[in-house]
């Protein structure tokens, strides 16, 4: 048995499953600390890659999740406002009208350079993907094989190309010299939708990896019906049918260690729980760090810990609304960027939309709408840290902090929304 210990408190950014109070327009705006600077979604800063992995770790367990499928979202930035399309040749035609010729060519250059990579990283499961030597181990010795059979495919150039996989994706872009703004900030903006980074600070392997399912023919993206509660119940119902047991409100005290091994947790109540196998965290390194005796762990391994940045915070609105009278063509997910300048992991600068209903209406009343907003990880938590959330100084910066949700939600960004109801947070 392998025991995993979870954050004691998890929540799901997206897919939304809220619940709403629909007499008019019920608003809630929340700030959330993370804690990490890992990438990852949730870093939900994540949009994609969290969802890809789940549905990886849904099908080893022979577990199927019911989706609608989309192909598009909007995206509103400096340049205009236009519905992105995945596939081999629709960006091609957003790049001619909002960008330039230029940039044409440099998108077509960088897809005909990854695109021959894409063998080797769809060879590895994204899970399995880091970016040290550990690698050796979750991914290389396990997948050997269909990492072989990908090399022999690519040839001896496109083998030896695969090394750039484990490096940042900003490199091949260097390697390249793509120089156009417009695709450098477009990569960088997809960069930190899949991993809450950069291009200079994703692996390459996951980006290629998305390149290759976004930009191929009939592609398309999937959103599960019922939304993340639909993910949590499949994910619980593999875990029971191979033996495993949930326990809910068990606050994990301790991470027990026996002769340099973990072999189990200790329970706030005193209970003992051992583990056959192994001991895996969720929770995040910090919080782990604590769990474990300090004596057991080198100090340099202690002080890398307490050194790694943490990401900023993610600040959320959920809102319910009237469906009379929105358009049909309303999509799911909506994309605003204010000024490529700052950069997309600036604070407040980037905007992510969600309107789940809109492929799974019985996330909301019929004849209503939820939608959440949120800013991916760019919060800064000081700011907040230490407010008492009764006190006069904490909802004036909560007015003056979600000015930017009533901009990108209500000044023609999701022009639907702005005209369903007026509404002060």
């Amino acid at each position: 048995m392998a025991f995993c210990v979870f954050p004691n408190s998890i929540s799901f950014s997206r897919p939304l499953s809220p619940v709403v109070q629909f007499s008019n327009v019920r608003t809630t705006v929340s700030v959330r600390n993370s804690t990490a600077h890992e990438p990852s979604s949730s870093s939900n800063a994540s949009l994609l890659l969290n969802t890809l992995m789940a549905f990886q770790v849904l099908d080893a367990l022979g577990e199927p999740l019911p989706c609608a499928n989309y192909d598009s979202w909007m995206v509103y930035i400096p340049e205009g406002e236009f519905l992105s399309r995945i596939g081999p040749t629709e960006f091609f035609k957003d790049l001619e009208k909002y960008a330039s010729q230029n940039a044409v060519q440099e998108w077509k250059k960088l897809l005909d350079a990854i695109l021959p990579l894409s063998t080797a990283a769809m060879a590895l499961p994204p899970l399995s993907i880091r970016g040290d030597f550990g690698v050796l181990s979750t991914a290389a010795a396990r997948y050997a094989p269909s990492l072989l059979k990908s090399f022999l495919q690519m040839g001896p150039q496109g083998a030896f190309g695969a090394t750039k996989l484990l490096r940042p994706f900003s490199e091949i872009m260097d390697s390249l010299e793509l120089k156009d703004p417009f695709i450098r900030n477009w990569v960088d903006l997809l960069s930190f939708l899949l991993a809450g980074v950069k291009s200079n600070g994703i692996l390459s392997a996951e980006m290629v990896y998305m390149f290759a399912e976004w930009y191929k023919p009939g592609c398309c993206l999937e959103y599960p019906i019922h939304g993340s509660g639909a993910v949590v119940d499949a994910l619980v119902r593999g875990l029971q049918k191979f033996g495993g047991r949930l326990s809910l409100s068990s606050h994990v005290e301790s991470i027990v260690i026996e002769n340099g091994k973990a072999v189990g947790v200790k329970l706030r109540s005193g209970q003992l729980i051992r583990a056959k196998k192994a001991v895996v965290s969720n929770a995040s390194m910090w919080d782990t760090l604590r769990l474990l005796p300090k004596e057991i762990l080198p100090k340099s391994y202690i002080d890398r810990i307490n050194m790694t940045p943490q990401c900023d915070s993610f600040m959320h609105l959920h809102i319910g609304f009237d469906a009379e009278g929105i358009r049909e063509d309303l999509g799911i997910h909506h994309i605003v960027v204010n000024d490529w300048n700052r950069g997309v992991d600036a604070d407040q600068n980037v905007v992510l939309i969600s309107v789940p209903s809109v492929l799974s209406p019985d996330l909301a009343p019929p004849g209503k709408h939820v939608l959440h907003a949120y800013t991916p990880g760019t919060e800064p938590f000081g700011l907040w840290e230490g407010l008492d959330r009764g006190s006069s100084d904490y909802k004036k910066l909560k007015a003056e902090r979600s000015e930017v949700f009533g901009y990108a939600a209500f000044d023609g960004n999701v022009e639907s929304c702005r005209a369903c109801a007026w509404f002060r947070l």
